[in-house]
Protein backbone atom coordinates (compact mmCIF):
# COMPACT_ATOMS: atom_id res chain seq x y z
CA UNK A 1 0.00 0.00 0.00
CA UNK A 2 1.43 3.04 -0.86
CA UNK A 3 2.28 6.11 1.77
CA UNK A 4 -0.15 8.52 2.16
CA UNK A 5 0.87 11.88 3.40
CA UNK A 6 -0.89 14.81 5.23
CA UNK A 7 0.79 17.24 2.44
CA UNK A 8 2.39 16.60 -1.08
CA UNK A 9 4.29 19.87 -2.58
CA UNK A 10 4.25 18.54 -6.59
CA UNK A 11 6.86 19.54 -9.03
CA UNK A 12 8.64 22.14 -7.10
CA UNK A 13 12.74 23.16 -7.69
CA UNK A 14 14.02 21.71 -4.61
CA UNK A 15 17.06 23.63 -3.13
CA UNK A 16 17.86 21.13 0.26
CA UNK A 17 19.73 24.01 2.45
CA UNK A 18 23.29 22.46 1.99
CA UNK A 19 24.60 23.89 -1.10
CA UNK A 20 24.34 21.23 -3.29
CA UNK A 21 22.71 22.04 -6.43
CA UNK A 22 18.96 22.26 -7.14
CA UNK A 23 16.14 19.61 -8.30
CA UNK A 24 13.23 19.22 -9.68
CA UNK A 25 11.05 16.89 -7.41
CA UNK A 26 8.24 16.58 -5.22
CA UNK A 27 8.14 16.75 -1.56
CA UNK A 28 5.48 14.91 1.13
CA UNK A 29 4.99 15.61 4.48
CA UNK A 30 3.70 13.18 7.02
CA UNK A 31 2.76 14.89 10.83
CA UNK A 32 5.63 16.85 11.35
CA UNK A 33 8.28 15.34 9.26
CA UNK A 34 9.61 15.28 5.87
CA UNK A 35 8.32 11.40 4.86
CA UNK A 36 9.77 10.70 1.33
CA UNK A 37 11.52 13.58 -1.71
CA UNK A 38 11.56 12.61 -5.59
CA UNK A 39 8.78 11.37 -7.52
CA UNK A 40 5.71 11.19 -5.52
CA UNK A 41 3.25 10.47 -8.46
CA UNK A 42 2.20 7.22 -6.84
CA UNK A 43 1.32 8.67 -3.25
CA UNK A 44 -1.47 11.09 -2.32
CA UNK A 45 -2.08 13.45 0.23
CA UNK A 46 -4.70 14.91 2.03
CA UNK A 47 -3.59 18.41 0.90
CA UNK A 48 -1.75 18.67 -2.73
CA UNK A 49 0.20 22.28 -3.87
CA UNK A 50 1.51 22.27 -7.18
CA UNK A 51 4.22 24.56 -6.49
CA UNK A 52 4.93 24.82 -10.98
CA UNK A 53 8.67 24.90 -10.56
CA UNK A 54 8.87 27.61 -7.73
CA UNK A 55 11.32 26.74 -5.10
CA UNK A 56 10.65 24.56 -1.35
CA UNK A 57 13.82 25.05 0.83
CA UNK A 58 14.27 24.54 4.34
CA UNK A 59 12.72 27.27 6.61
CA UNK A 60 14.61 30.19 7.15
CA UNK A 61 16.49 30.04 10.33
CA UNK A 62 16.83 33.47 11.43
CA UNK A 63 20.46 33.81 13.43
CA UNK A 64 20.05 36.58 15.43
CA UNK A 65 17.08 38.30 16.95
CA UNK A 66 15.24 40.35 19.65
CA UNK A 67 12.21 38.23 19.63
CA UNK A 68 12.32 37.10 23.53
CA UNK A 69 8.67 38.82 23.48
CA UNK A 70 7.35 38.55 20.53
CA UNK A 71 7.44 34.44 20.63
CA UNK A 72 5.41 35.10 23.74
CA UNK A 73 2.58 36.88 22.02
CA UNK A 74 0.80 34.53 19.93
CA UNK A 75 1.64 33.62 16.56
CA UNK A 76 -0.04 36.30 14.70
CA UNK A 77 3.00 38.51 16.20
CA UNK A 78 5.35 36.74 14.33
CA UNK A 79 4.50 38.00 11.29
CA UNK A 80 7.20 40.10 10.60
CA UNK A 81 9.55 36.63 10.39
CA UNK A 82 6.87 33.42 8.93
CA UNK A 83 6.07 36.27 6.12
CA UNK A 84 9.74 35.93 5.30
CA UNK A 85 10.31 32.62 5.10
CA UNK A 86 11.20 31.92 9.31
CA UNK A 87 10.95 29.27 10.84
CA UNK A 88 13.27 29.07 13.68
CA UNK A 89 14.48 32.05 15.79
CA UNK A 90 17.80 32.95 18.23
CA UNK A 91 16.60 34.72 20.91
CA UNK A 92 18.55 35.80 24.03
CA UNK A 93 21.26 37.77 21.88
CA UNK A 94 23.44 40.62 22.45
CA UNK A 95 23.45 40.23 26.25
CA UNK A 96 19.84 40.71 26.41
CA UNK A 97 17.47 37.85 27.44
CA UNK A 98 13.93 37.66 29.68
CA UNK A 99 15.10 35.12 31.79
CA UNK A 100 16.18 34.02 34.18
CA UNK A 101 16.23 37.52 35.92
CA UNK A 102 12.91 39.26 36.82
CA UNK A 103 12.80 43.16 36.90
CA UNK A 104 10.54 45.33 39.32
CA UNK A 105 11.38 48.25 37.10
CA UNK A 106 11.83 49.03 33.45
CA UNK A 107 15.47 47.74 33.12
CA UNK A 108 18.19 49.99 31.55
CA UNK A 109 19.12 50.41 27.85
CA UNK A 110 19.21 48.30 26.00
CA UNK A 111 17.36 45.93 27.54
CA UNK A 112 14.29 48.29 27.59
CA UNK A 113 14.27 47.74 24.25
CA UNK A 114 13.69 43.97 23.89
CA UNK A 115 10.11 43.79 26.33
CA UNK A 116 8.15 45.47 27.95
CA UNK A 117 8.09 45.50 32.00
CA UNK A 118 5.23 43.20 32.02
CA UNK A 119 7.15 40.54 30.40
CA UNK A 120 10.30 40.86 33.11
CA UNK A 121 8.61 38.07 35.13
CA UNK A 122 10.91 34.96 34.54
CA UNK A 123 12.99 33.86 37.24
CA UNK A 124 14.26 30.93 35.76
CA UNK A 125 14.63 30.12 32.69
CA UNK A 126 12.50 26.80 32.95
CA UNK A 127 9.96 29.61 33.48
CA UNK A 128 10.15 30.96 30.12
CA UNK A 129 10.32 27.65 28.71
CA UNK A 130 7.12 26.64 30.28
CA UNK A 131 5.29 29.54 29.20
CA UNK A 132 6.88 28.77 25.39
CA UNK A 133 5.87 25.12 25.44
CA UNK A 134 2.49 26.15 26.72
CA UNK A 135 1.62 29.22 24.56
CA UNK A 136 3.47 28.48 21.49
CA UNK A 137 4.63 30.81 18.45
CA UNK A 138 4.18 30.05 15.34
CA UNK A 139 7.99 29.78 14.76
CA UNK A 140 10.47 27.72 16.47
CA UNK A 141 12.89 29.19 19.30
CA UNK A 142 16.14 28.60 20.49
CA UNK A 143 17.51 30.67 23.16
CA UNK A 144 20.86 32.25 24.62
CA UNK A 145 21.01 33.38 28.19
CA UNK A 146 22.29 37.20 27.92
CA UNK A 147 25.03 38.50 30.48
CA UNK A 148 23.83 41.81 30.43
CA UNK A 149 20.62 40.35 32.67
CA UNK A 150 22.99 37.86 34.98
CA UNK A 151 24.59 41.30 35.64
CA UNK A 152 21.59 43.73 36.49
CA UNK A 153 20.66 40.71 38.49
CA UNK A 154 23.79 40.09 40.64
CA UNK A 155 24.59 43.60 40.78
CA UNK A 156 21.69 45.72 40.80
CA UNK A 157 22.16 49.16 38.90
CA UNK A 158 25.66 49.12 39.91
CA UNK A 159 26.99 48.51 36.93
CA UNK A 160 29.74 50.66 35.97
CA UNK A 161 32.24 48.41 37.27
CA UNK A 162 33.66 45.02 37.08
CA UNK A 163 32.21 42.35 39.23
CA UNK A 164 33.03 40.67 42.27
CA UNK A 165 34.42 37.29 42.49
CA UNK A 166 31.26 36.76 44.46
CA UNK A 167 28.70 38.19 41.62
CA UNK A 168 30.60 36.49 39.08
CA UNK A 169 30.09 33.03 40.65
CA UNK A 170 26.20 34.00 40.96
CA UNK A 171 26.17 34.76 37.48
CA UNK A 172 28.04 31.28 36.42
CA UNK A 173 25.41 29.44 38.89
CA UNK A 174 23.15 31.17 37.37
CA UNK A 175 23.93 30.26 33.62
CA UNK A 176 24.59 26.79 34.56
CA UNK A 177 21.65 26.21 35.49
CA UNK A 178 19.65 27.66 32.79
CA UNK A 179 22.06 25.20 30.14
CA UNK A 180 20.63 22.91 31.97
CA UNK A 181 17.07 23.82 31.55
CA UNK A 182 17.75 23.69 28.03
CA UNK A 183 19.43 27.34 27.12
CA UNK A 184 21.97 26.80 24.04
CA UNK A 185 24.56 29.25 25.67
CA UNK A 186 25.51 32.57 26.61
CA UNK A 187 25.55 35.96 24.62
CA UNK A 188 27.15 39.04 25.46
CA UNK A 189 26.75 42.65 24.78
CA UNK A 190 29.80 43.96 25.80
CA UNK A 191 29.59 47.19 23.80
CA UNK A 192 26.89 48.36 26.15
CA UNK A 193 27.00 50.99 28.98
CA UNK A 194 25.31 47.68 31.38
CA UNK A 195 28.08 45.52 30.44
CA UNK A 196 30.92 47.47 29.18
CA UNK A 197 32.59 47.38 32.77
CA UNK A 198 32.97 43.76 32.55
CA UNK A 199 36.80 43.05 31.92
CA UNK A 200 37.20 39.87 29.73
CA UNK A 201 38.15 38.14 33.20
CA UNK A 202 34.69 38.57 34.31
CA UNK A 203 33.19 37.01 31.37
CA UNK A 204 35.52 34.14 30.83
CA UNK A 205 34.29 33.05 34.50
CA UNK A 206 30.55 33.10 33.87
CA UNK A 207 31.42 31.39 30.74
CA UNK A 208 32.61 28.85 32.33
CA UNK A 209 29.43 27.51 32.76
CA UNK A 210 29.45 26.54 29.47
CA UNK A 211 32.34 24.15 29.44
CA UNK A 212 29.92 21.43 31.09
CA UNK A 213 26.74 22.21 29.26
CA UNK A 214 28.98 22.25 25.82
CA UNK A 215 27.30 25.70 25.13
CA UNK A 216 27.72 28.46 22.49
CA UNK A 217 29.56 31.78 22.94
CA UNK A 218 27.43 34.58 21.58
CA UNK A 219 28.79 38.09 21.20
CA UNK A 220 28.36 41.64 20.26
CA UNK A 221 31.29 42.84 20.74
CA UNK A 222 33.33 45.07 22.76
CA UNK A 223 33.65 47.37 19.65
CA UNK A 224 32.95 47.13 16.25
CA UNK A 225 34.25 50.47 14.81
CA UNK A 226 37.97 51.96 15.64
CA UNK A 227 39.21 48.85 17.89
CA UNK A 228 37.39 46.10 16.17
CA UNK A 229 40.39 43.76 15.50
CA UNK A 230 41.02 43.60 19.27
CA UNK A 231 37.50 42.86 20.21
CA UNK A 232 37.96 40.15 17.53
CA UNK A 233 41.05 38.95 19.58
CA UNK A 234 39.21 39.64 22.74
CA UNK A 235 36.22 37.24 21.63
CA UNK A 236 38.03 34.08 20.79
CA UNK A 237 40.12 34.75 24.03
CA UNK A 238 37.03 34.01 25.83
CA UNK A 239 35.75 31.56 23.49
CA UNK A 240 38.80 29.33 23.73
CA UNK A 241 39.84 30.01 27.58
CA UNK A 242 35.78 28.06 28.37
CA UNK A 243 36.06 25.37 25.40
CA UNK A 244 33.14 26.92 23.52
CA UNK A 245 32.61 27.50 20.02
CA UNK A 246 32.25 31.37 19.04
CA UNK A 247 29.77 33.58 17.21
CA UNK A 248 30.38 36.68 16.24
CA UNK A 249 26.81 39.01 16.16
CA UNK A 250 26.01 41.43 13.31
CA UNK A 251 29.51 41.36 11.91
CA UNK A 252 30.29 44.42 10.91
CA UNK A 253 33.02 47.39 10.33
CA UNK A 254 31.15 51.03 11.66
CA UNK A 255 31.18 54.46 11.53
CA UNK A 256 33.25 55.89 8.13
CA UNK A 257 36.93 56.19 9.28
CA UNK A 258 36.44 52.37 9.73
CA UNK A 259 34.65 51.55 6.44
CA UNK A 260 36.79 48.69 3.80
CA UNK A 261 38.47 46.97 7.34
CA UNK A 262 36.34 43.91 6.40
CA UNK A 263 39.56 43.01 4.09
CA UNK A 264 41.20 43.20 7.82
CA UNK A 265 38.82 41.64 9.90
CA UNK A 266 38.12 38.95 7.94
CA UNK A 267 41.44 37.37 7.32
CA UNK A 268 41.56 37.28 10.94
CA UNK A 269 38.88 35.68 11.64
CA UNK A 270 39.56 32.98 9.07
CA UNK A 271 42.74 32.53 11.19
CA UNK A 272 41.42 31.33 14.01
CA UNK A 273 38.52 29.43 12.22
CA UNK A 274 41.50 27.12 11.06
CA UNK A 275 42.00 26.06 14.52
CA UNK A 276 38.89 26.46 16.28
CA UNK A 277 34.74 26.62 15.93
CA UNK A 278 33.97 30.31 14.71
CA UNK A 279 30.69 31.83 13.17
CA UNK A 280 29.24 35.23 12.33
CA UNK A 281 25.84 36.47 11.43
CA UNK A 282 25.34 39.28 9.22
CA UNK A 283 22.37 41.56 8.23
CA UNK A 284 21.98 42.66 4.61
CA UNK A 285 21.89 46.13 4.93
CA UNK A 286 24.63 49.47 5.82
CA UNK A 287 22.43 50.93 8.72
CA UNK A 288 22.40 49.32 12.53
CA UNK A 289 19.70 49.79 14.33
CA UNK A 290 20.11 50.33 18.57
CA UNK A 291 19.27 51.92 21.82
CA UNK A 292 19.89 56.34 20.69
CA UNK A 293 22.22 56.47 23.19
CA UNK A 294 24.56 54.03 22.43
CA UNK A 295 26.30 56.28 20.11
CA UNK A 296 27.11 60.12 20.23
CA UNK A 297 25.40 61.18 17.80
CA UNK A 298 27.70 63.10 14.86
CA UNK A 299 26.87 65.26 11.37
CA UNK A 300 28.42 62.39 9.03
CA UNK A 301 26.28 59.56 10.16
CA UNK A 302 22.32 59.80 9.32
CA UNK A 303 20.07 58.99 12.37
CA UNK A 304 16.51 57.97 12.10
CA UNK A 305 14.39 57.92 15.68
CA UNK A 306 12.68 54.22 15.55
CA UNK A 307 10.95 54.84 18.98
CA UNK A 308 10.77 57.34 22.08
CA UNK A 309 9.38 56.86 25.06
CA UNK A 310 8.63 60.73 25.55
CA UNK A 311 7.67 61.84 22.14
CA UNK A 312 6.49 58.54 20.40
CA UNK A 313 5.61 61.18 17.42
CA UNK A 314 9.27 61.84 16.65
CA UNK A 315 9.57 57.77 15.21
CA UNK A 316 10.31 57.67 11.90
CA UNK A 317 12.06 61.05 11.64
CA UNK A 318 15.58 62.23 10.97
CA UNK A 319 17.49 63.10 14.38
CA UNK A 320 18.97 66.14 12.55
CA UNK A 321 15.60 67.59 11.38
CA UNK A 322 14.60 67.38 15.10
CA UNK A 323 17.55 68.86 16.40
CA UNK A 324 16.74 72.08 13.76
CA UNK A 325 12.83 71.94 15.38
CA UNK A 326 14.10 72.50 18.49
CA UNK A 327 17.10 74.85 18.18
CA UNK A 328 19.45 72.65 19.54
CA UNK A 329 22.66 70.55 18.82
CA UNK A 330 22.11 66.85 18.03
CA UNK A 331 23.63 65.36 21.07
CA UNK A 332 20.40 67.97 22.93
CA UNK A 333 17.85 66.69 21.04
CA UNK A 334 19.22 62.66 21.20
CA UNK A 335 18.97 63.44 25.21
CA UNK A 336 15.39 64.80 25.29
CA UNK A 337 14.30 61.59 23.03
CA UNK A 338 15.73 59.14 25.56
CA UNK A 339 14.62 56.20 26.20
CA UNK A 340 14.79 55.77 22.72
CA UNK A 341 16.04 53.53 19.58
CA UNK A 342 17.38 54.55 16.36
CA UNK A 343 18.88 53.26 12.95
CA UNK A 344 22.18 54.54 12.02
CA UNK A 345 23.46 54.95 8.57
CA UNK A 346 26.98 53.84 9.74
CA UNK A 347 28.26 51.04 7.37
CA UNK A 348 29.17 50.91 4.04
CA UNK A 349 27.98 48.60 0.78
CA UNK A 350 31.41 47.39 -0.09
CA UNK A 351 31.56 45.65 3.74
CA UNK A 352 28.59 44.37 3.41
CA UNK A 353 28.89 42.40 0.44
CA UNK A 354 32.28 41.33 1.33
CA UNK A 355 30.96 40.24 4.84
CA UNK A 356 27.88 38.24 3.24
CA UNK A 357 30.07 36.77 0.81
CA UNK A 358 32.09 35.40 2.94
CA UNK A 359 31.93 31.47 3.51
CA UNK A 360 31.99 31.87 7.65
CA UNK A 361 28.56 34.11 7.01
CA UNK A 362 24.91 33.15 8.27
CA UNK A 363 22.15 35.73 7.86
CA UNK A 364 20.77 36.88 10.58
CA UNK A 365 17.92 40.23 11.04
CA UNK A 366 18.90 41.59 14.61
CA UNK A 367 15.14 43.30 14.14
CA UNK A 368 13.70 45.85 17.07
CA UNK A 369 10.00 44.07 17.08
CA UNK A 370 8.95 46.73 19.85
CA UNK A 371 9.67 49.83 17.46
CA UNK A 372 7.33 51.83 16.69
CA UNK A 373 9.12 52.35 13.14
CA UNK A 374 11.56 49.75 13.40
CA UNK A 375 15.22 49.29 10.69
CA UNK A 376 13.22 47.55 7.85
CA UNK A 377 15.13 44.78 8.58
CA UNK A 378 12.54 43.19 10.49
CA UNK A 379 10.48 42.39 7.55
CA UNK A 380 12.93 42.19 4.56
CA UNK A 381 15.95 40.66 5.59
CA UNK A 382 15.46 37.54 4.05
CA UNK A 383 13.80 38.01 0.75
CA UNK A 384 16.44 40.65 0.26
CA UNK A 385 19.54 38.42 0.43
CA UNK A 386 17.40 36.26 -2.12
CA UNK A 387 16.19 38.96 -4.79
CA UNK A 388 18.71 41.65 -4.44
CA UNK A 389 21.98 40.22 -3.60
CA UNK A 390 21.53 36.82 -5.32
CA UNK A 391 19.26 37.27 -7.93
CA UNK A 392 19.54 40.99 -9.00
CA UNK A 393 23.81 41.63 -8.02
CA UNK A 394 24.92 38.02 -8.46
CA UNK A 395 27.23 37.82 -5.25
CA UNK A 396 26.28 34.27 -4.34
CA UNK A 397 24.11 31.73 -6.49
CA UNK A 398 20.97 31.08 -4.87
CA UNK A 399 21.97 27.71 -3.41
CA UNK A 400 24.08 29.85 -1.52
CA UNK A 401 21.78 32.37 -0.20
CA UNK A 402 19.82 29.28 0.88
CA UNK A 403 22.61 28.02 2.41
CA UNK A 404 23.72 30.81 4.69
CA UNK A 405 19.39 30.89 6.31
CA UNK A 406 19.50 27.22 6.61
CA UNK A 407 21.77 24.46 6.73
CA UNK A 408 25.00 26.15 7.82
CA UNK A 409 22.99 28.22 10.58
CA UNK A 410 21.05 24.70 11.90
CA UNK A 411 25.18 23.24 11.56
CA UNK A 412 26.49 26.39 13.64
CA UNK A 413 23.66 26.25 16.41
CA UNK A 414 23.19 22.59 17.02
CA UNK A 415 19.79 22.34 15.23
CA UNK A 416 19.69 18.75 14.44
CA UNK A 417 17.38 17.91 11.75
CA UNK A 418 16.38 20.76 10.53
CA UNK A 419 17.87 23.01 7.83
CA UNK A 420 18.18 20.31 5.64
CA UNK A 421 15.45 18.75 2.81
CA UNK A 422 15.90 15.50 3.63
CA UNK A 423 13.43 12.51 4.45
CA UNK A 424 13.10 12.24 8.62
CA UNK A 425 13.74 15.92 8.93
CA UNK A 426 11.31 18.40 10.62
CA UNK A 427 9.09 19.75 8.02
CA UNK A 428 10.35 23.45 8.37
CA UNK A 429 9.36 24.77 5.22
CA UNK A 430 9.36 27.66 2.70
CA UNK A 431 7.92 27.87 -1.04
CA UNK A 432 9.01 31.19 -2.51
CA UNK A 433 9.45 32.08 -6.43
CA UNK A 434 13.13 32.62 -7.18
CA UNK A 435 11.94 35.15 -10.04
CA UNK A 436 9.72 37.75 -7.89
CA UNK A 437 10.69 37.40 -4.59
CA UNK A 438 12.18 40.38 -2.42
CA UNK A 439 12.04 42.91 0.31
CA UNK A 440 9.44 45.04 0.65
CA UNK A 441 10.11 47.13 3.33
CA UNK A 442 12.06 50.25 3.25
CA UNK A 443 13.74 52.92 6.08
CA UNK A 444 10.41 55.07 5.38
CA UNK A 445 7.65 51.79 5.26
CA UNK A 446 9.47 49.62 7.22
CA UNK A 447 6.99 47.09 7.98
CA UNK A 448 5.72 45.74 4.57
CA UNK A 449 5.82 42.05 3.85
CA UNK A 450 7.86 40.36 0.90
CA UNK A 451 7.00 39.64 -2.46
CA UNK A 452 7.63 36.11 -3.47
CA UNK A 453 6.76 34.01 -0.18
CA UNK A 454 4.16 31.88 -1.65
CA UNK A 455 3.86 29.84 1.70
CA UNK A 456 5.53 29.14 4.94
CA UNK A 457 4.93 25.79 7.20
CA UNK A 458 6.48 24.84 10.75
CA UNK A 459 7.01 21.60 11.82
CA UNK A 460 4.15 19.97 9.21
CA UNK A 461 2.30 23.10 9.61
CA UNK A 462 0.63 26.03 7.46
CA UNK A 463 1.65 29.17 9.32
CA UNK A 464 1.75 32.15 6.66
CA UNK A 465 0.40 32.39 2.99
CA UNK A 466 1.14 35.32 0.60
CA UNK A 467 -2.61 35.05 -0.45
CA UNK A 468 -4.42 35.03 3.31
CA UNK A 469 -1.45 36.03 5.52
CA UNK A 470 -0.66 34.91 9.01
CA UNK A 471 -2.35 31.96 10.17
CA UNK A 472 -3.35 31.37 14.09
CA UNK A 473 -1.61 28.42 13.92
CA UNK A 474 0.79 27.86 17.31
CA UNK A 475 2.96 25.31 15.36
CA UNK A 476 6.09 26.55 16.90
CA UNK A 477 8.87 24.29 19.50
CA UNK A 478 11.40 25.26 22.01
CA UNK A 479 14.34 23.54 20.23
CA UNK A 480 17.50 22.81 22.21
CA UNK A 481 21.07 22.44 21.11
CA UNK A 482 22.44 18.94 20.23
CA UNK A 483 25.90 19.24 21.96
Amino acid sequence: MALRCDLIIRDATLIDGTGAPRRRGDIGVKGDRIAAIGDLSGMSADREVMAEGHVVAPGFIDAHTHDDQAVLCGPACMLCKTSQGVTTVVVGNCGISLSPVPMAERPPAPLDSVAELSFWNFDSFAAYAERLRTEPSAVNTLALIGHMSLRVGAMGRELDRPATDKEAERMRKQLAQSLAEGAAGLSTGLFYPPSKHAPTDEVIAVAEALREHKGLYVTHMRDEADHVLDSIEETLKIGEAVGAPVIISHHKCAQPENHGRSVQTLPLIEEYAAKYPVAFDMYPYTASSTSLAARKPRPDVPVTVATSVPHPEMAGRELKDIAAEWGVGLEEAAQRLLPAGAVFHNMSEEDVRRIMSHRLSMIGSDGGPLAKHPHPRLWGTFPRVLGLYSRELGLFDLETAVHKMTGRTAQVFGIEDRGVLKEGAFADLVLFDAGTVRDRATFTEPKQPADGIVETWVNGQSVYTHAAGASDTPAGRLLQRAA
